[in-house]
C-alpha cells in the first residue's frame, strides 16, 4: 500500500429530505466521490429513513456510485428491490437474524459489490464464514440509526485488522474496501487514514448551517491521507488519546 487516496461517500441522512437530489448533487460537486444511503427500518434500529422507491428515482441524477446501507431486519425479503433500484454496493449487518449467505450471493450474482458492516461492539470474528462473499466490510464507529453521534474512538480499533479478511482468500478474488461510518469528520479522518480505511462515509459534519461542503470534504480527505502517510495506525498499536494528537472533544 504505497500510495493511498481516500475516498468520501456523503451520507443523505441528514440533507434536505424534501429535494435529495439538490443535496446529492451538492455533494457530488463538492467532491464527494459517492452517495451513501442509510435506509432504515424503526426495527433493526429505532429511525426510519427511505427506501428503494426514493432511491430508484434519485438514481436519475447520474451513474455516480450508489452505496447502500440497509440497518433492517429482513434485508434478503426487499433485496431485489434494491439491486432493481440502481444499488452499486449494497451493505447489510452481519447482526441480522437471517440467513446471511444467501443475500450476500444474491447481490454478487446481480453484478453488485456485497457489504457486511458491523456495529460497534461486534467483533470482526463474525464476518469470518463469509469472507469469500465481500466486497466491503463497513466498521461502524456510532451505533446504527441516527446521524449527528460522536465518534467511538475504540471501535475504530477494527479498521486496520479488517483488511485481513480480505488477504488470501480461496476465491482469489481481488481485495475489497474497508469503509467507517459513524461521526468521520475533521477530528477523525486522520485516525481513520491512519488505520488505512479506503472509504470514509461523511454525513452530519457537511450539512450543517454555513458549512463549505468543498471545503470540509477537501479537509477531510486532505487529513485522511496524511495520516496514512504518517503511519498513525498502520501497526496494531494502541489508539493514541485525543491529547496525544492533540485534538480537543
Amino acid at each position: 500500500m504505497a500510495t493511498h487516496k481516500t475516498l468520501v461517500s456523503t451520507s443523505i441522512l441528514d440533507a434536505d429530505l424534501s429535494d435529495l437530489a439538490r443535496d446529492s448533487l451538492r455533494a457530488l460537486n463538492a467532491g464527494s466521490d459517492r452517495l451513501h444511503l442509510d435506509v432504515m427500518d424503526g426495527h433493526f434500529v429505532p429511525n426510519i429513513s427511505f427506501g428503494p422507491a426514493v432511491i430508484k428515482r434519485l438514481r436519475r441524477i447520474g451513474k455516480q456510485p450508489f452505496d447502500a446501507h440497509l440497518m433492517i431486519s429482513e434485508p434478503s425479503r426487499y433485496m431485489d428491490q434494491f439491486i432493481n433500484a440502481g444499488c452499486d454496493s449494497i451493505t447489510f449487518h452481519v447482526e441480522v437474524e437471517e440467513p446471511i449467505e444467501p443475500t450476500l450471493l444474491k447481490i454478487r450474482k446481480a453484478g453488485r459489490q456485497a457489504g457486511l458492516a458491523l456495529k460497534p461492539g461486534t467483533p470482526l470474528s463474525a464476518l469470518e464464514p463469509y469472507r469469500e462473499l465481500i466486497d466491503i466490510v463497513m466498521v461502524m464507529t456510532v451505533e446504527p440509526g441516527f446521524g449527528g453521534q460522536s465518534f467511538m474512538r475504540d471501535a475504530a480499533a477494527k479498521i486496520l485488522p479488517a483488511h485481513d479478511l480480505f488477504r488470501d482468500r480461496d476465491s482469489g478474488l481481488p481485495g475489497g474496501q474497508v469503509h467507517v461510518d459513524g461521526g468521520v469528520n475533521r477530528q477523525s479522518a486522520g485516525l481513520c487514514g491512519g488505520f488505512a480505511a479506503e472509504v470514509l462515509v461523511v454525513g452530519s459534519t457537511l450539512w450543517k448551517k454555513g458549512v463549505d461542503i468543498a471545503e470540509e470534504i477537501r479537509l477531510i480527505k486532505a487529513l485522511a491521507d496524511e495520516g496514512y502517510r504518517n503511519g498513525a495506525g498502520r501497526s496494531k498499536q494502541a489508539i493514541p488519546s485525543r491529547t496525544d494528537r492533540g485534538e480537543t472533544a
